[in-house]
């Protein structure tokens, strides 16, 4: 019994970087597209989402575990395999880094904008959001971004799952006869990729989750068991969470007369919208707290994982030495997301298309390689399953870029 309660002490004290990955995942992958999927098709592509989830595992997983074999950031890795891979990684960092600060910043303030009184502007909102990211981030370091998250996740998922059983309770709008559209056309296909692309998260997630990771090892010893443990636990929340938020479209939105807006920030008010008009007023103020939290949790975590990430990038190359840095790049990445909104707002929706179908289409490379560094590099013995897994995994990110390719042509 003693020894059972210190292994399970162990492992909560281990929580941290797959709370923080799951985290910076349900944001616009799940509060948006997750329930956008529901709301236009039903239940149609849960299974989609779930098995996606499943393909994509391995590929975060080993961002991991090769941290915990090797004592070493996955971006070591990457720079010992070769300066293409690096740089580009690199690359994609820094456009991902300004265009998604950017776009969850807005969508955020958009949110908060709906639900509070008054008519306070989205840019003041903006800055309002940023300065207490910002003041977490800076004072607190790693160690408040780590109890931010935990206390974000906790709430997230309680008020997600009540929402989600008030809406089964009160069972589905759409009628008895209602057949809705099919997604397996071709004209569905950008919004299938839009869906796939950020689900649960980008690939350059499985880097910043390695960073994360060693910077909780700076204050906890962490085993092998006990990071797999943690980070077991927040990828699969995450995919549990989609599958509840789809139900959230399905049962609300899916068969409603009002056509269902795209835009994130419009879709997201809408939401709230219907459910007070089918549930409830009083229901408005939880759908509200719950698109938030979504936000907010991924909008620090956007800012610290993609700031470290450049941080450690540029340390590795030898071009930044001073520690400090790391404040430096959060403040240049939060001024650059900033001016994006300031000076080219109307412009942010495809750029974030833009960023979105790179990220997709990169995410093959990304995954091949975080294979072949567990398979390749430090003689790690992957076990038959996680193999075969990798491998399908491979050819259904290879096999929808390419169709993807072909139906942009």
């Amino acid at each position: 019994m003693q020894q059972s309660l210190s292994v399970w002490r162990g492992r909560l004290q281990a929580l941290g970087p797959g709370v923080l990955m799951a985290t910076a995942a349900i944001g616009g992958s799940h509060l948006v597209a997750s329930t956008q999927a529901g709301a236009l098709f039903g239940w149609q592509l849960a299974w989609l989402i779930l098995l996606v989830n499943v393909l994509k595992y391995p590929f975060f997983r080993f961002g991991v575990e090769y941290t915990l074999t090797r004592k070493e950031s996955l971006l070591m890795g990457y720079q010992r395999k070769g300066r293409g891979y690096f740089y580009s990684f690199i690359v994609l960092n820094i456009i991902a880094a300004v265009v998604n600060t950017a776009g969850v910043l807005l969508l955020t303030a958009s949110l908060l904008q709906y639900a509070l009184p008054g008519n306070l502007s989205v840019t003041l909102l903006c800055w309002l959001i940023l300065a207490a990211c910002l003041l977490i981030l800076l004072l607190g370091h790693y160690k408040a971004l780590d109890n931010v998250a935990k206390v974000i996740m906790v709430l997230l998922t309680i008020t997600t799952v009540i929402a989600a059983l008030i809406a089964w309770q009160n069972g589905a709008q759409a009628p008895a006869d209602y057949v809705g559209p099919s997604p397996w056309t071709l004209a569905s296909l950008g919004f299938l990729v839009a869906l796939m692309g950020w689900m649960p998260a980008p690939i350059e997630i499985s880097a910043i989750s390695s960073l994360w990771l060693k910077a909780k090892q700076r204050h906890t010893h962490i085993s092998r068991a006990q990071g797999l443990f943690d980070f077991n636990l927040g990828y699969w929340l995450t995919a549990a969470l989609a599958l509840v938020f789809l139900s959230l479209g399905a049962l609300v939105q899916y068969g409603n007369a009002q056509p269902i807006a795209l835009a994130g920030s419009a879709f997201a008010q809408q939401l709230m919208q219907m459910y007070a008009s089918t549930i409830g007023d009083w229901a408005r103020p939880l759908v509200a707290l719950i698109a938030f939290l979504c936000m907010f949790g991924t909008t620090i975590t956007v800012l610290d994982g993609y700031a470290r990430t450049l941080h450690a990038s540029f340390e590795q190359l030898g071009w930044v030495k001073h520690k400090a840095a790391l404040h430096y790049w959060l403040l240049a990445q939060a001024g650059c997301g900033m001016a994006l909104i300031l000076f080219f707002k109307a412009a942010l929706s495809p750029m974030l298309t833009f960023a979105m179908t790179l990220a997709f289409l990169t995410t093959p490379v990304f995954a091949w390689l975080n294979y072949s560094l567990m398979r390749g590099d430090g003689g790690i013995v992957l076990s038959k399953p996680l193999k075969w897994l990798s491998w399908c995994g491979l050819s259904y990110l290879i096999g929808f870029s390419l169709l993807y390719l072909f139906w942009l042509l």
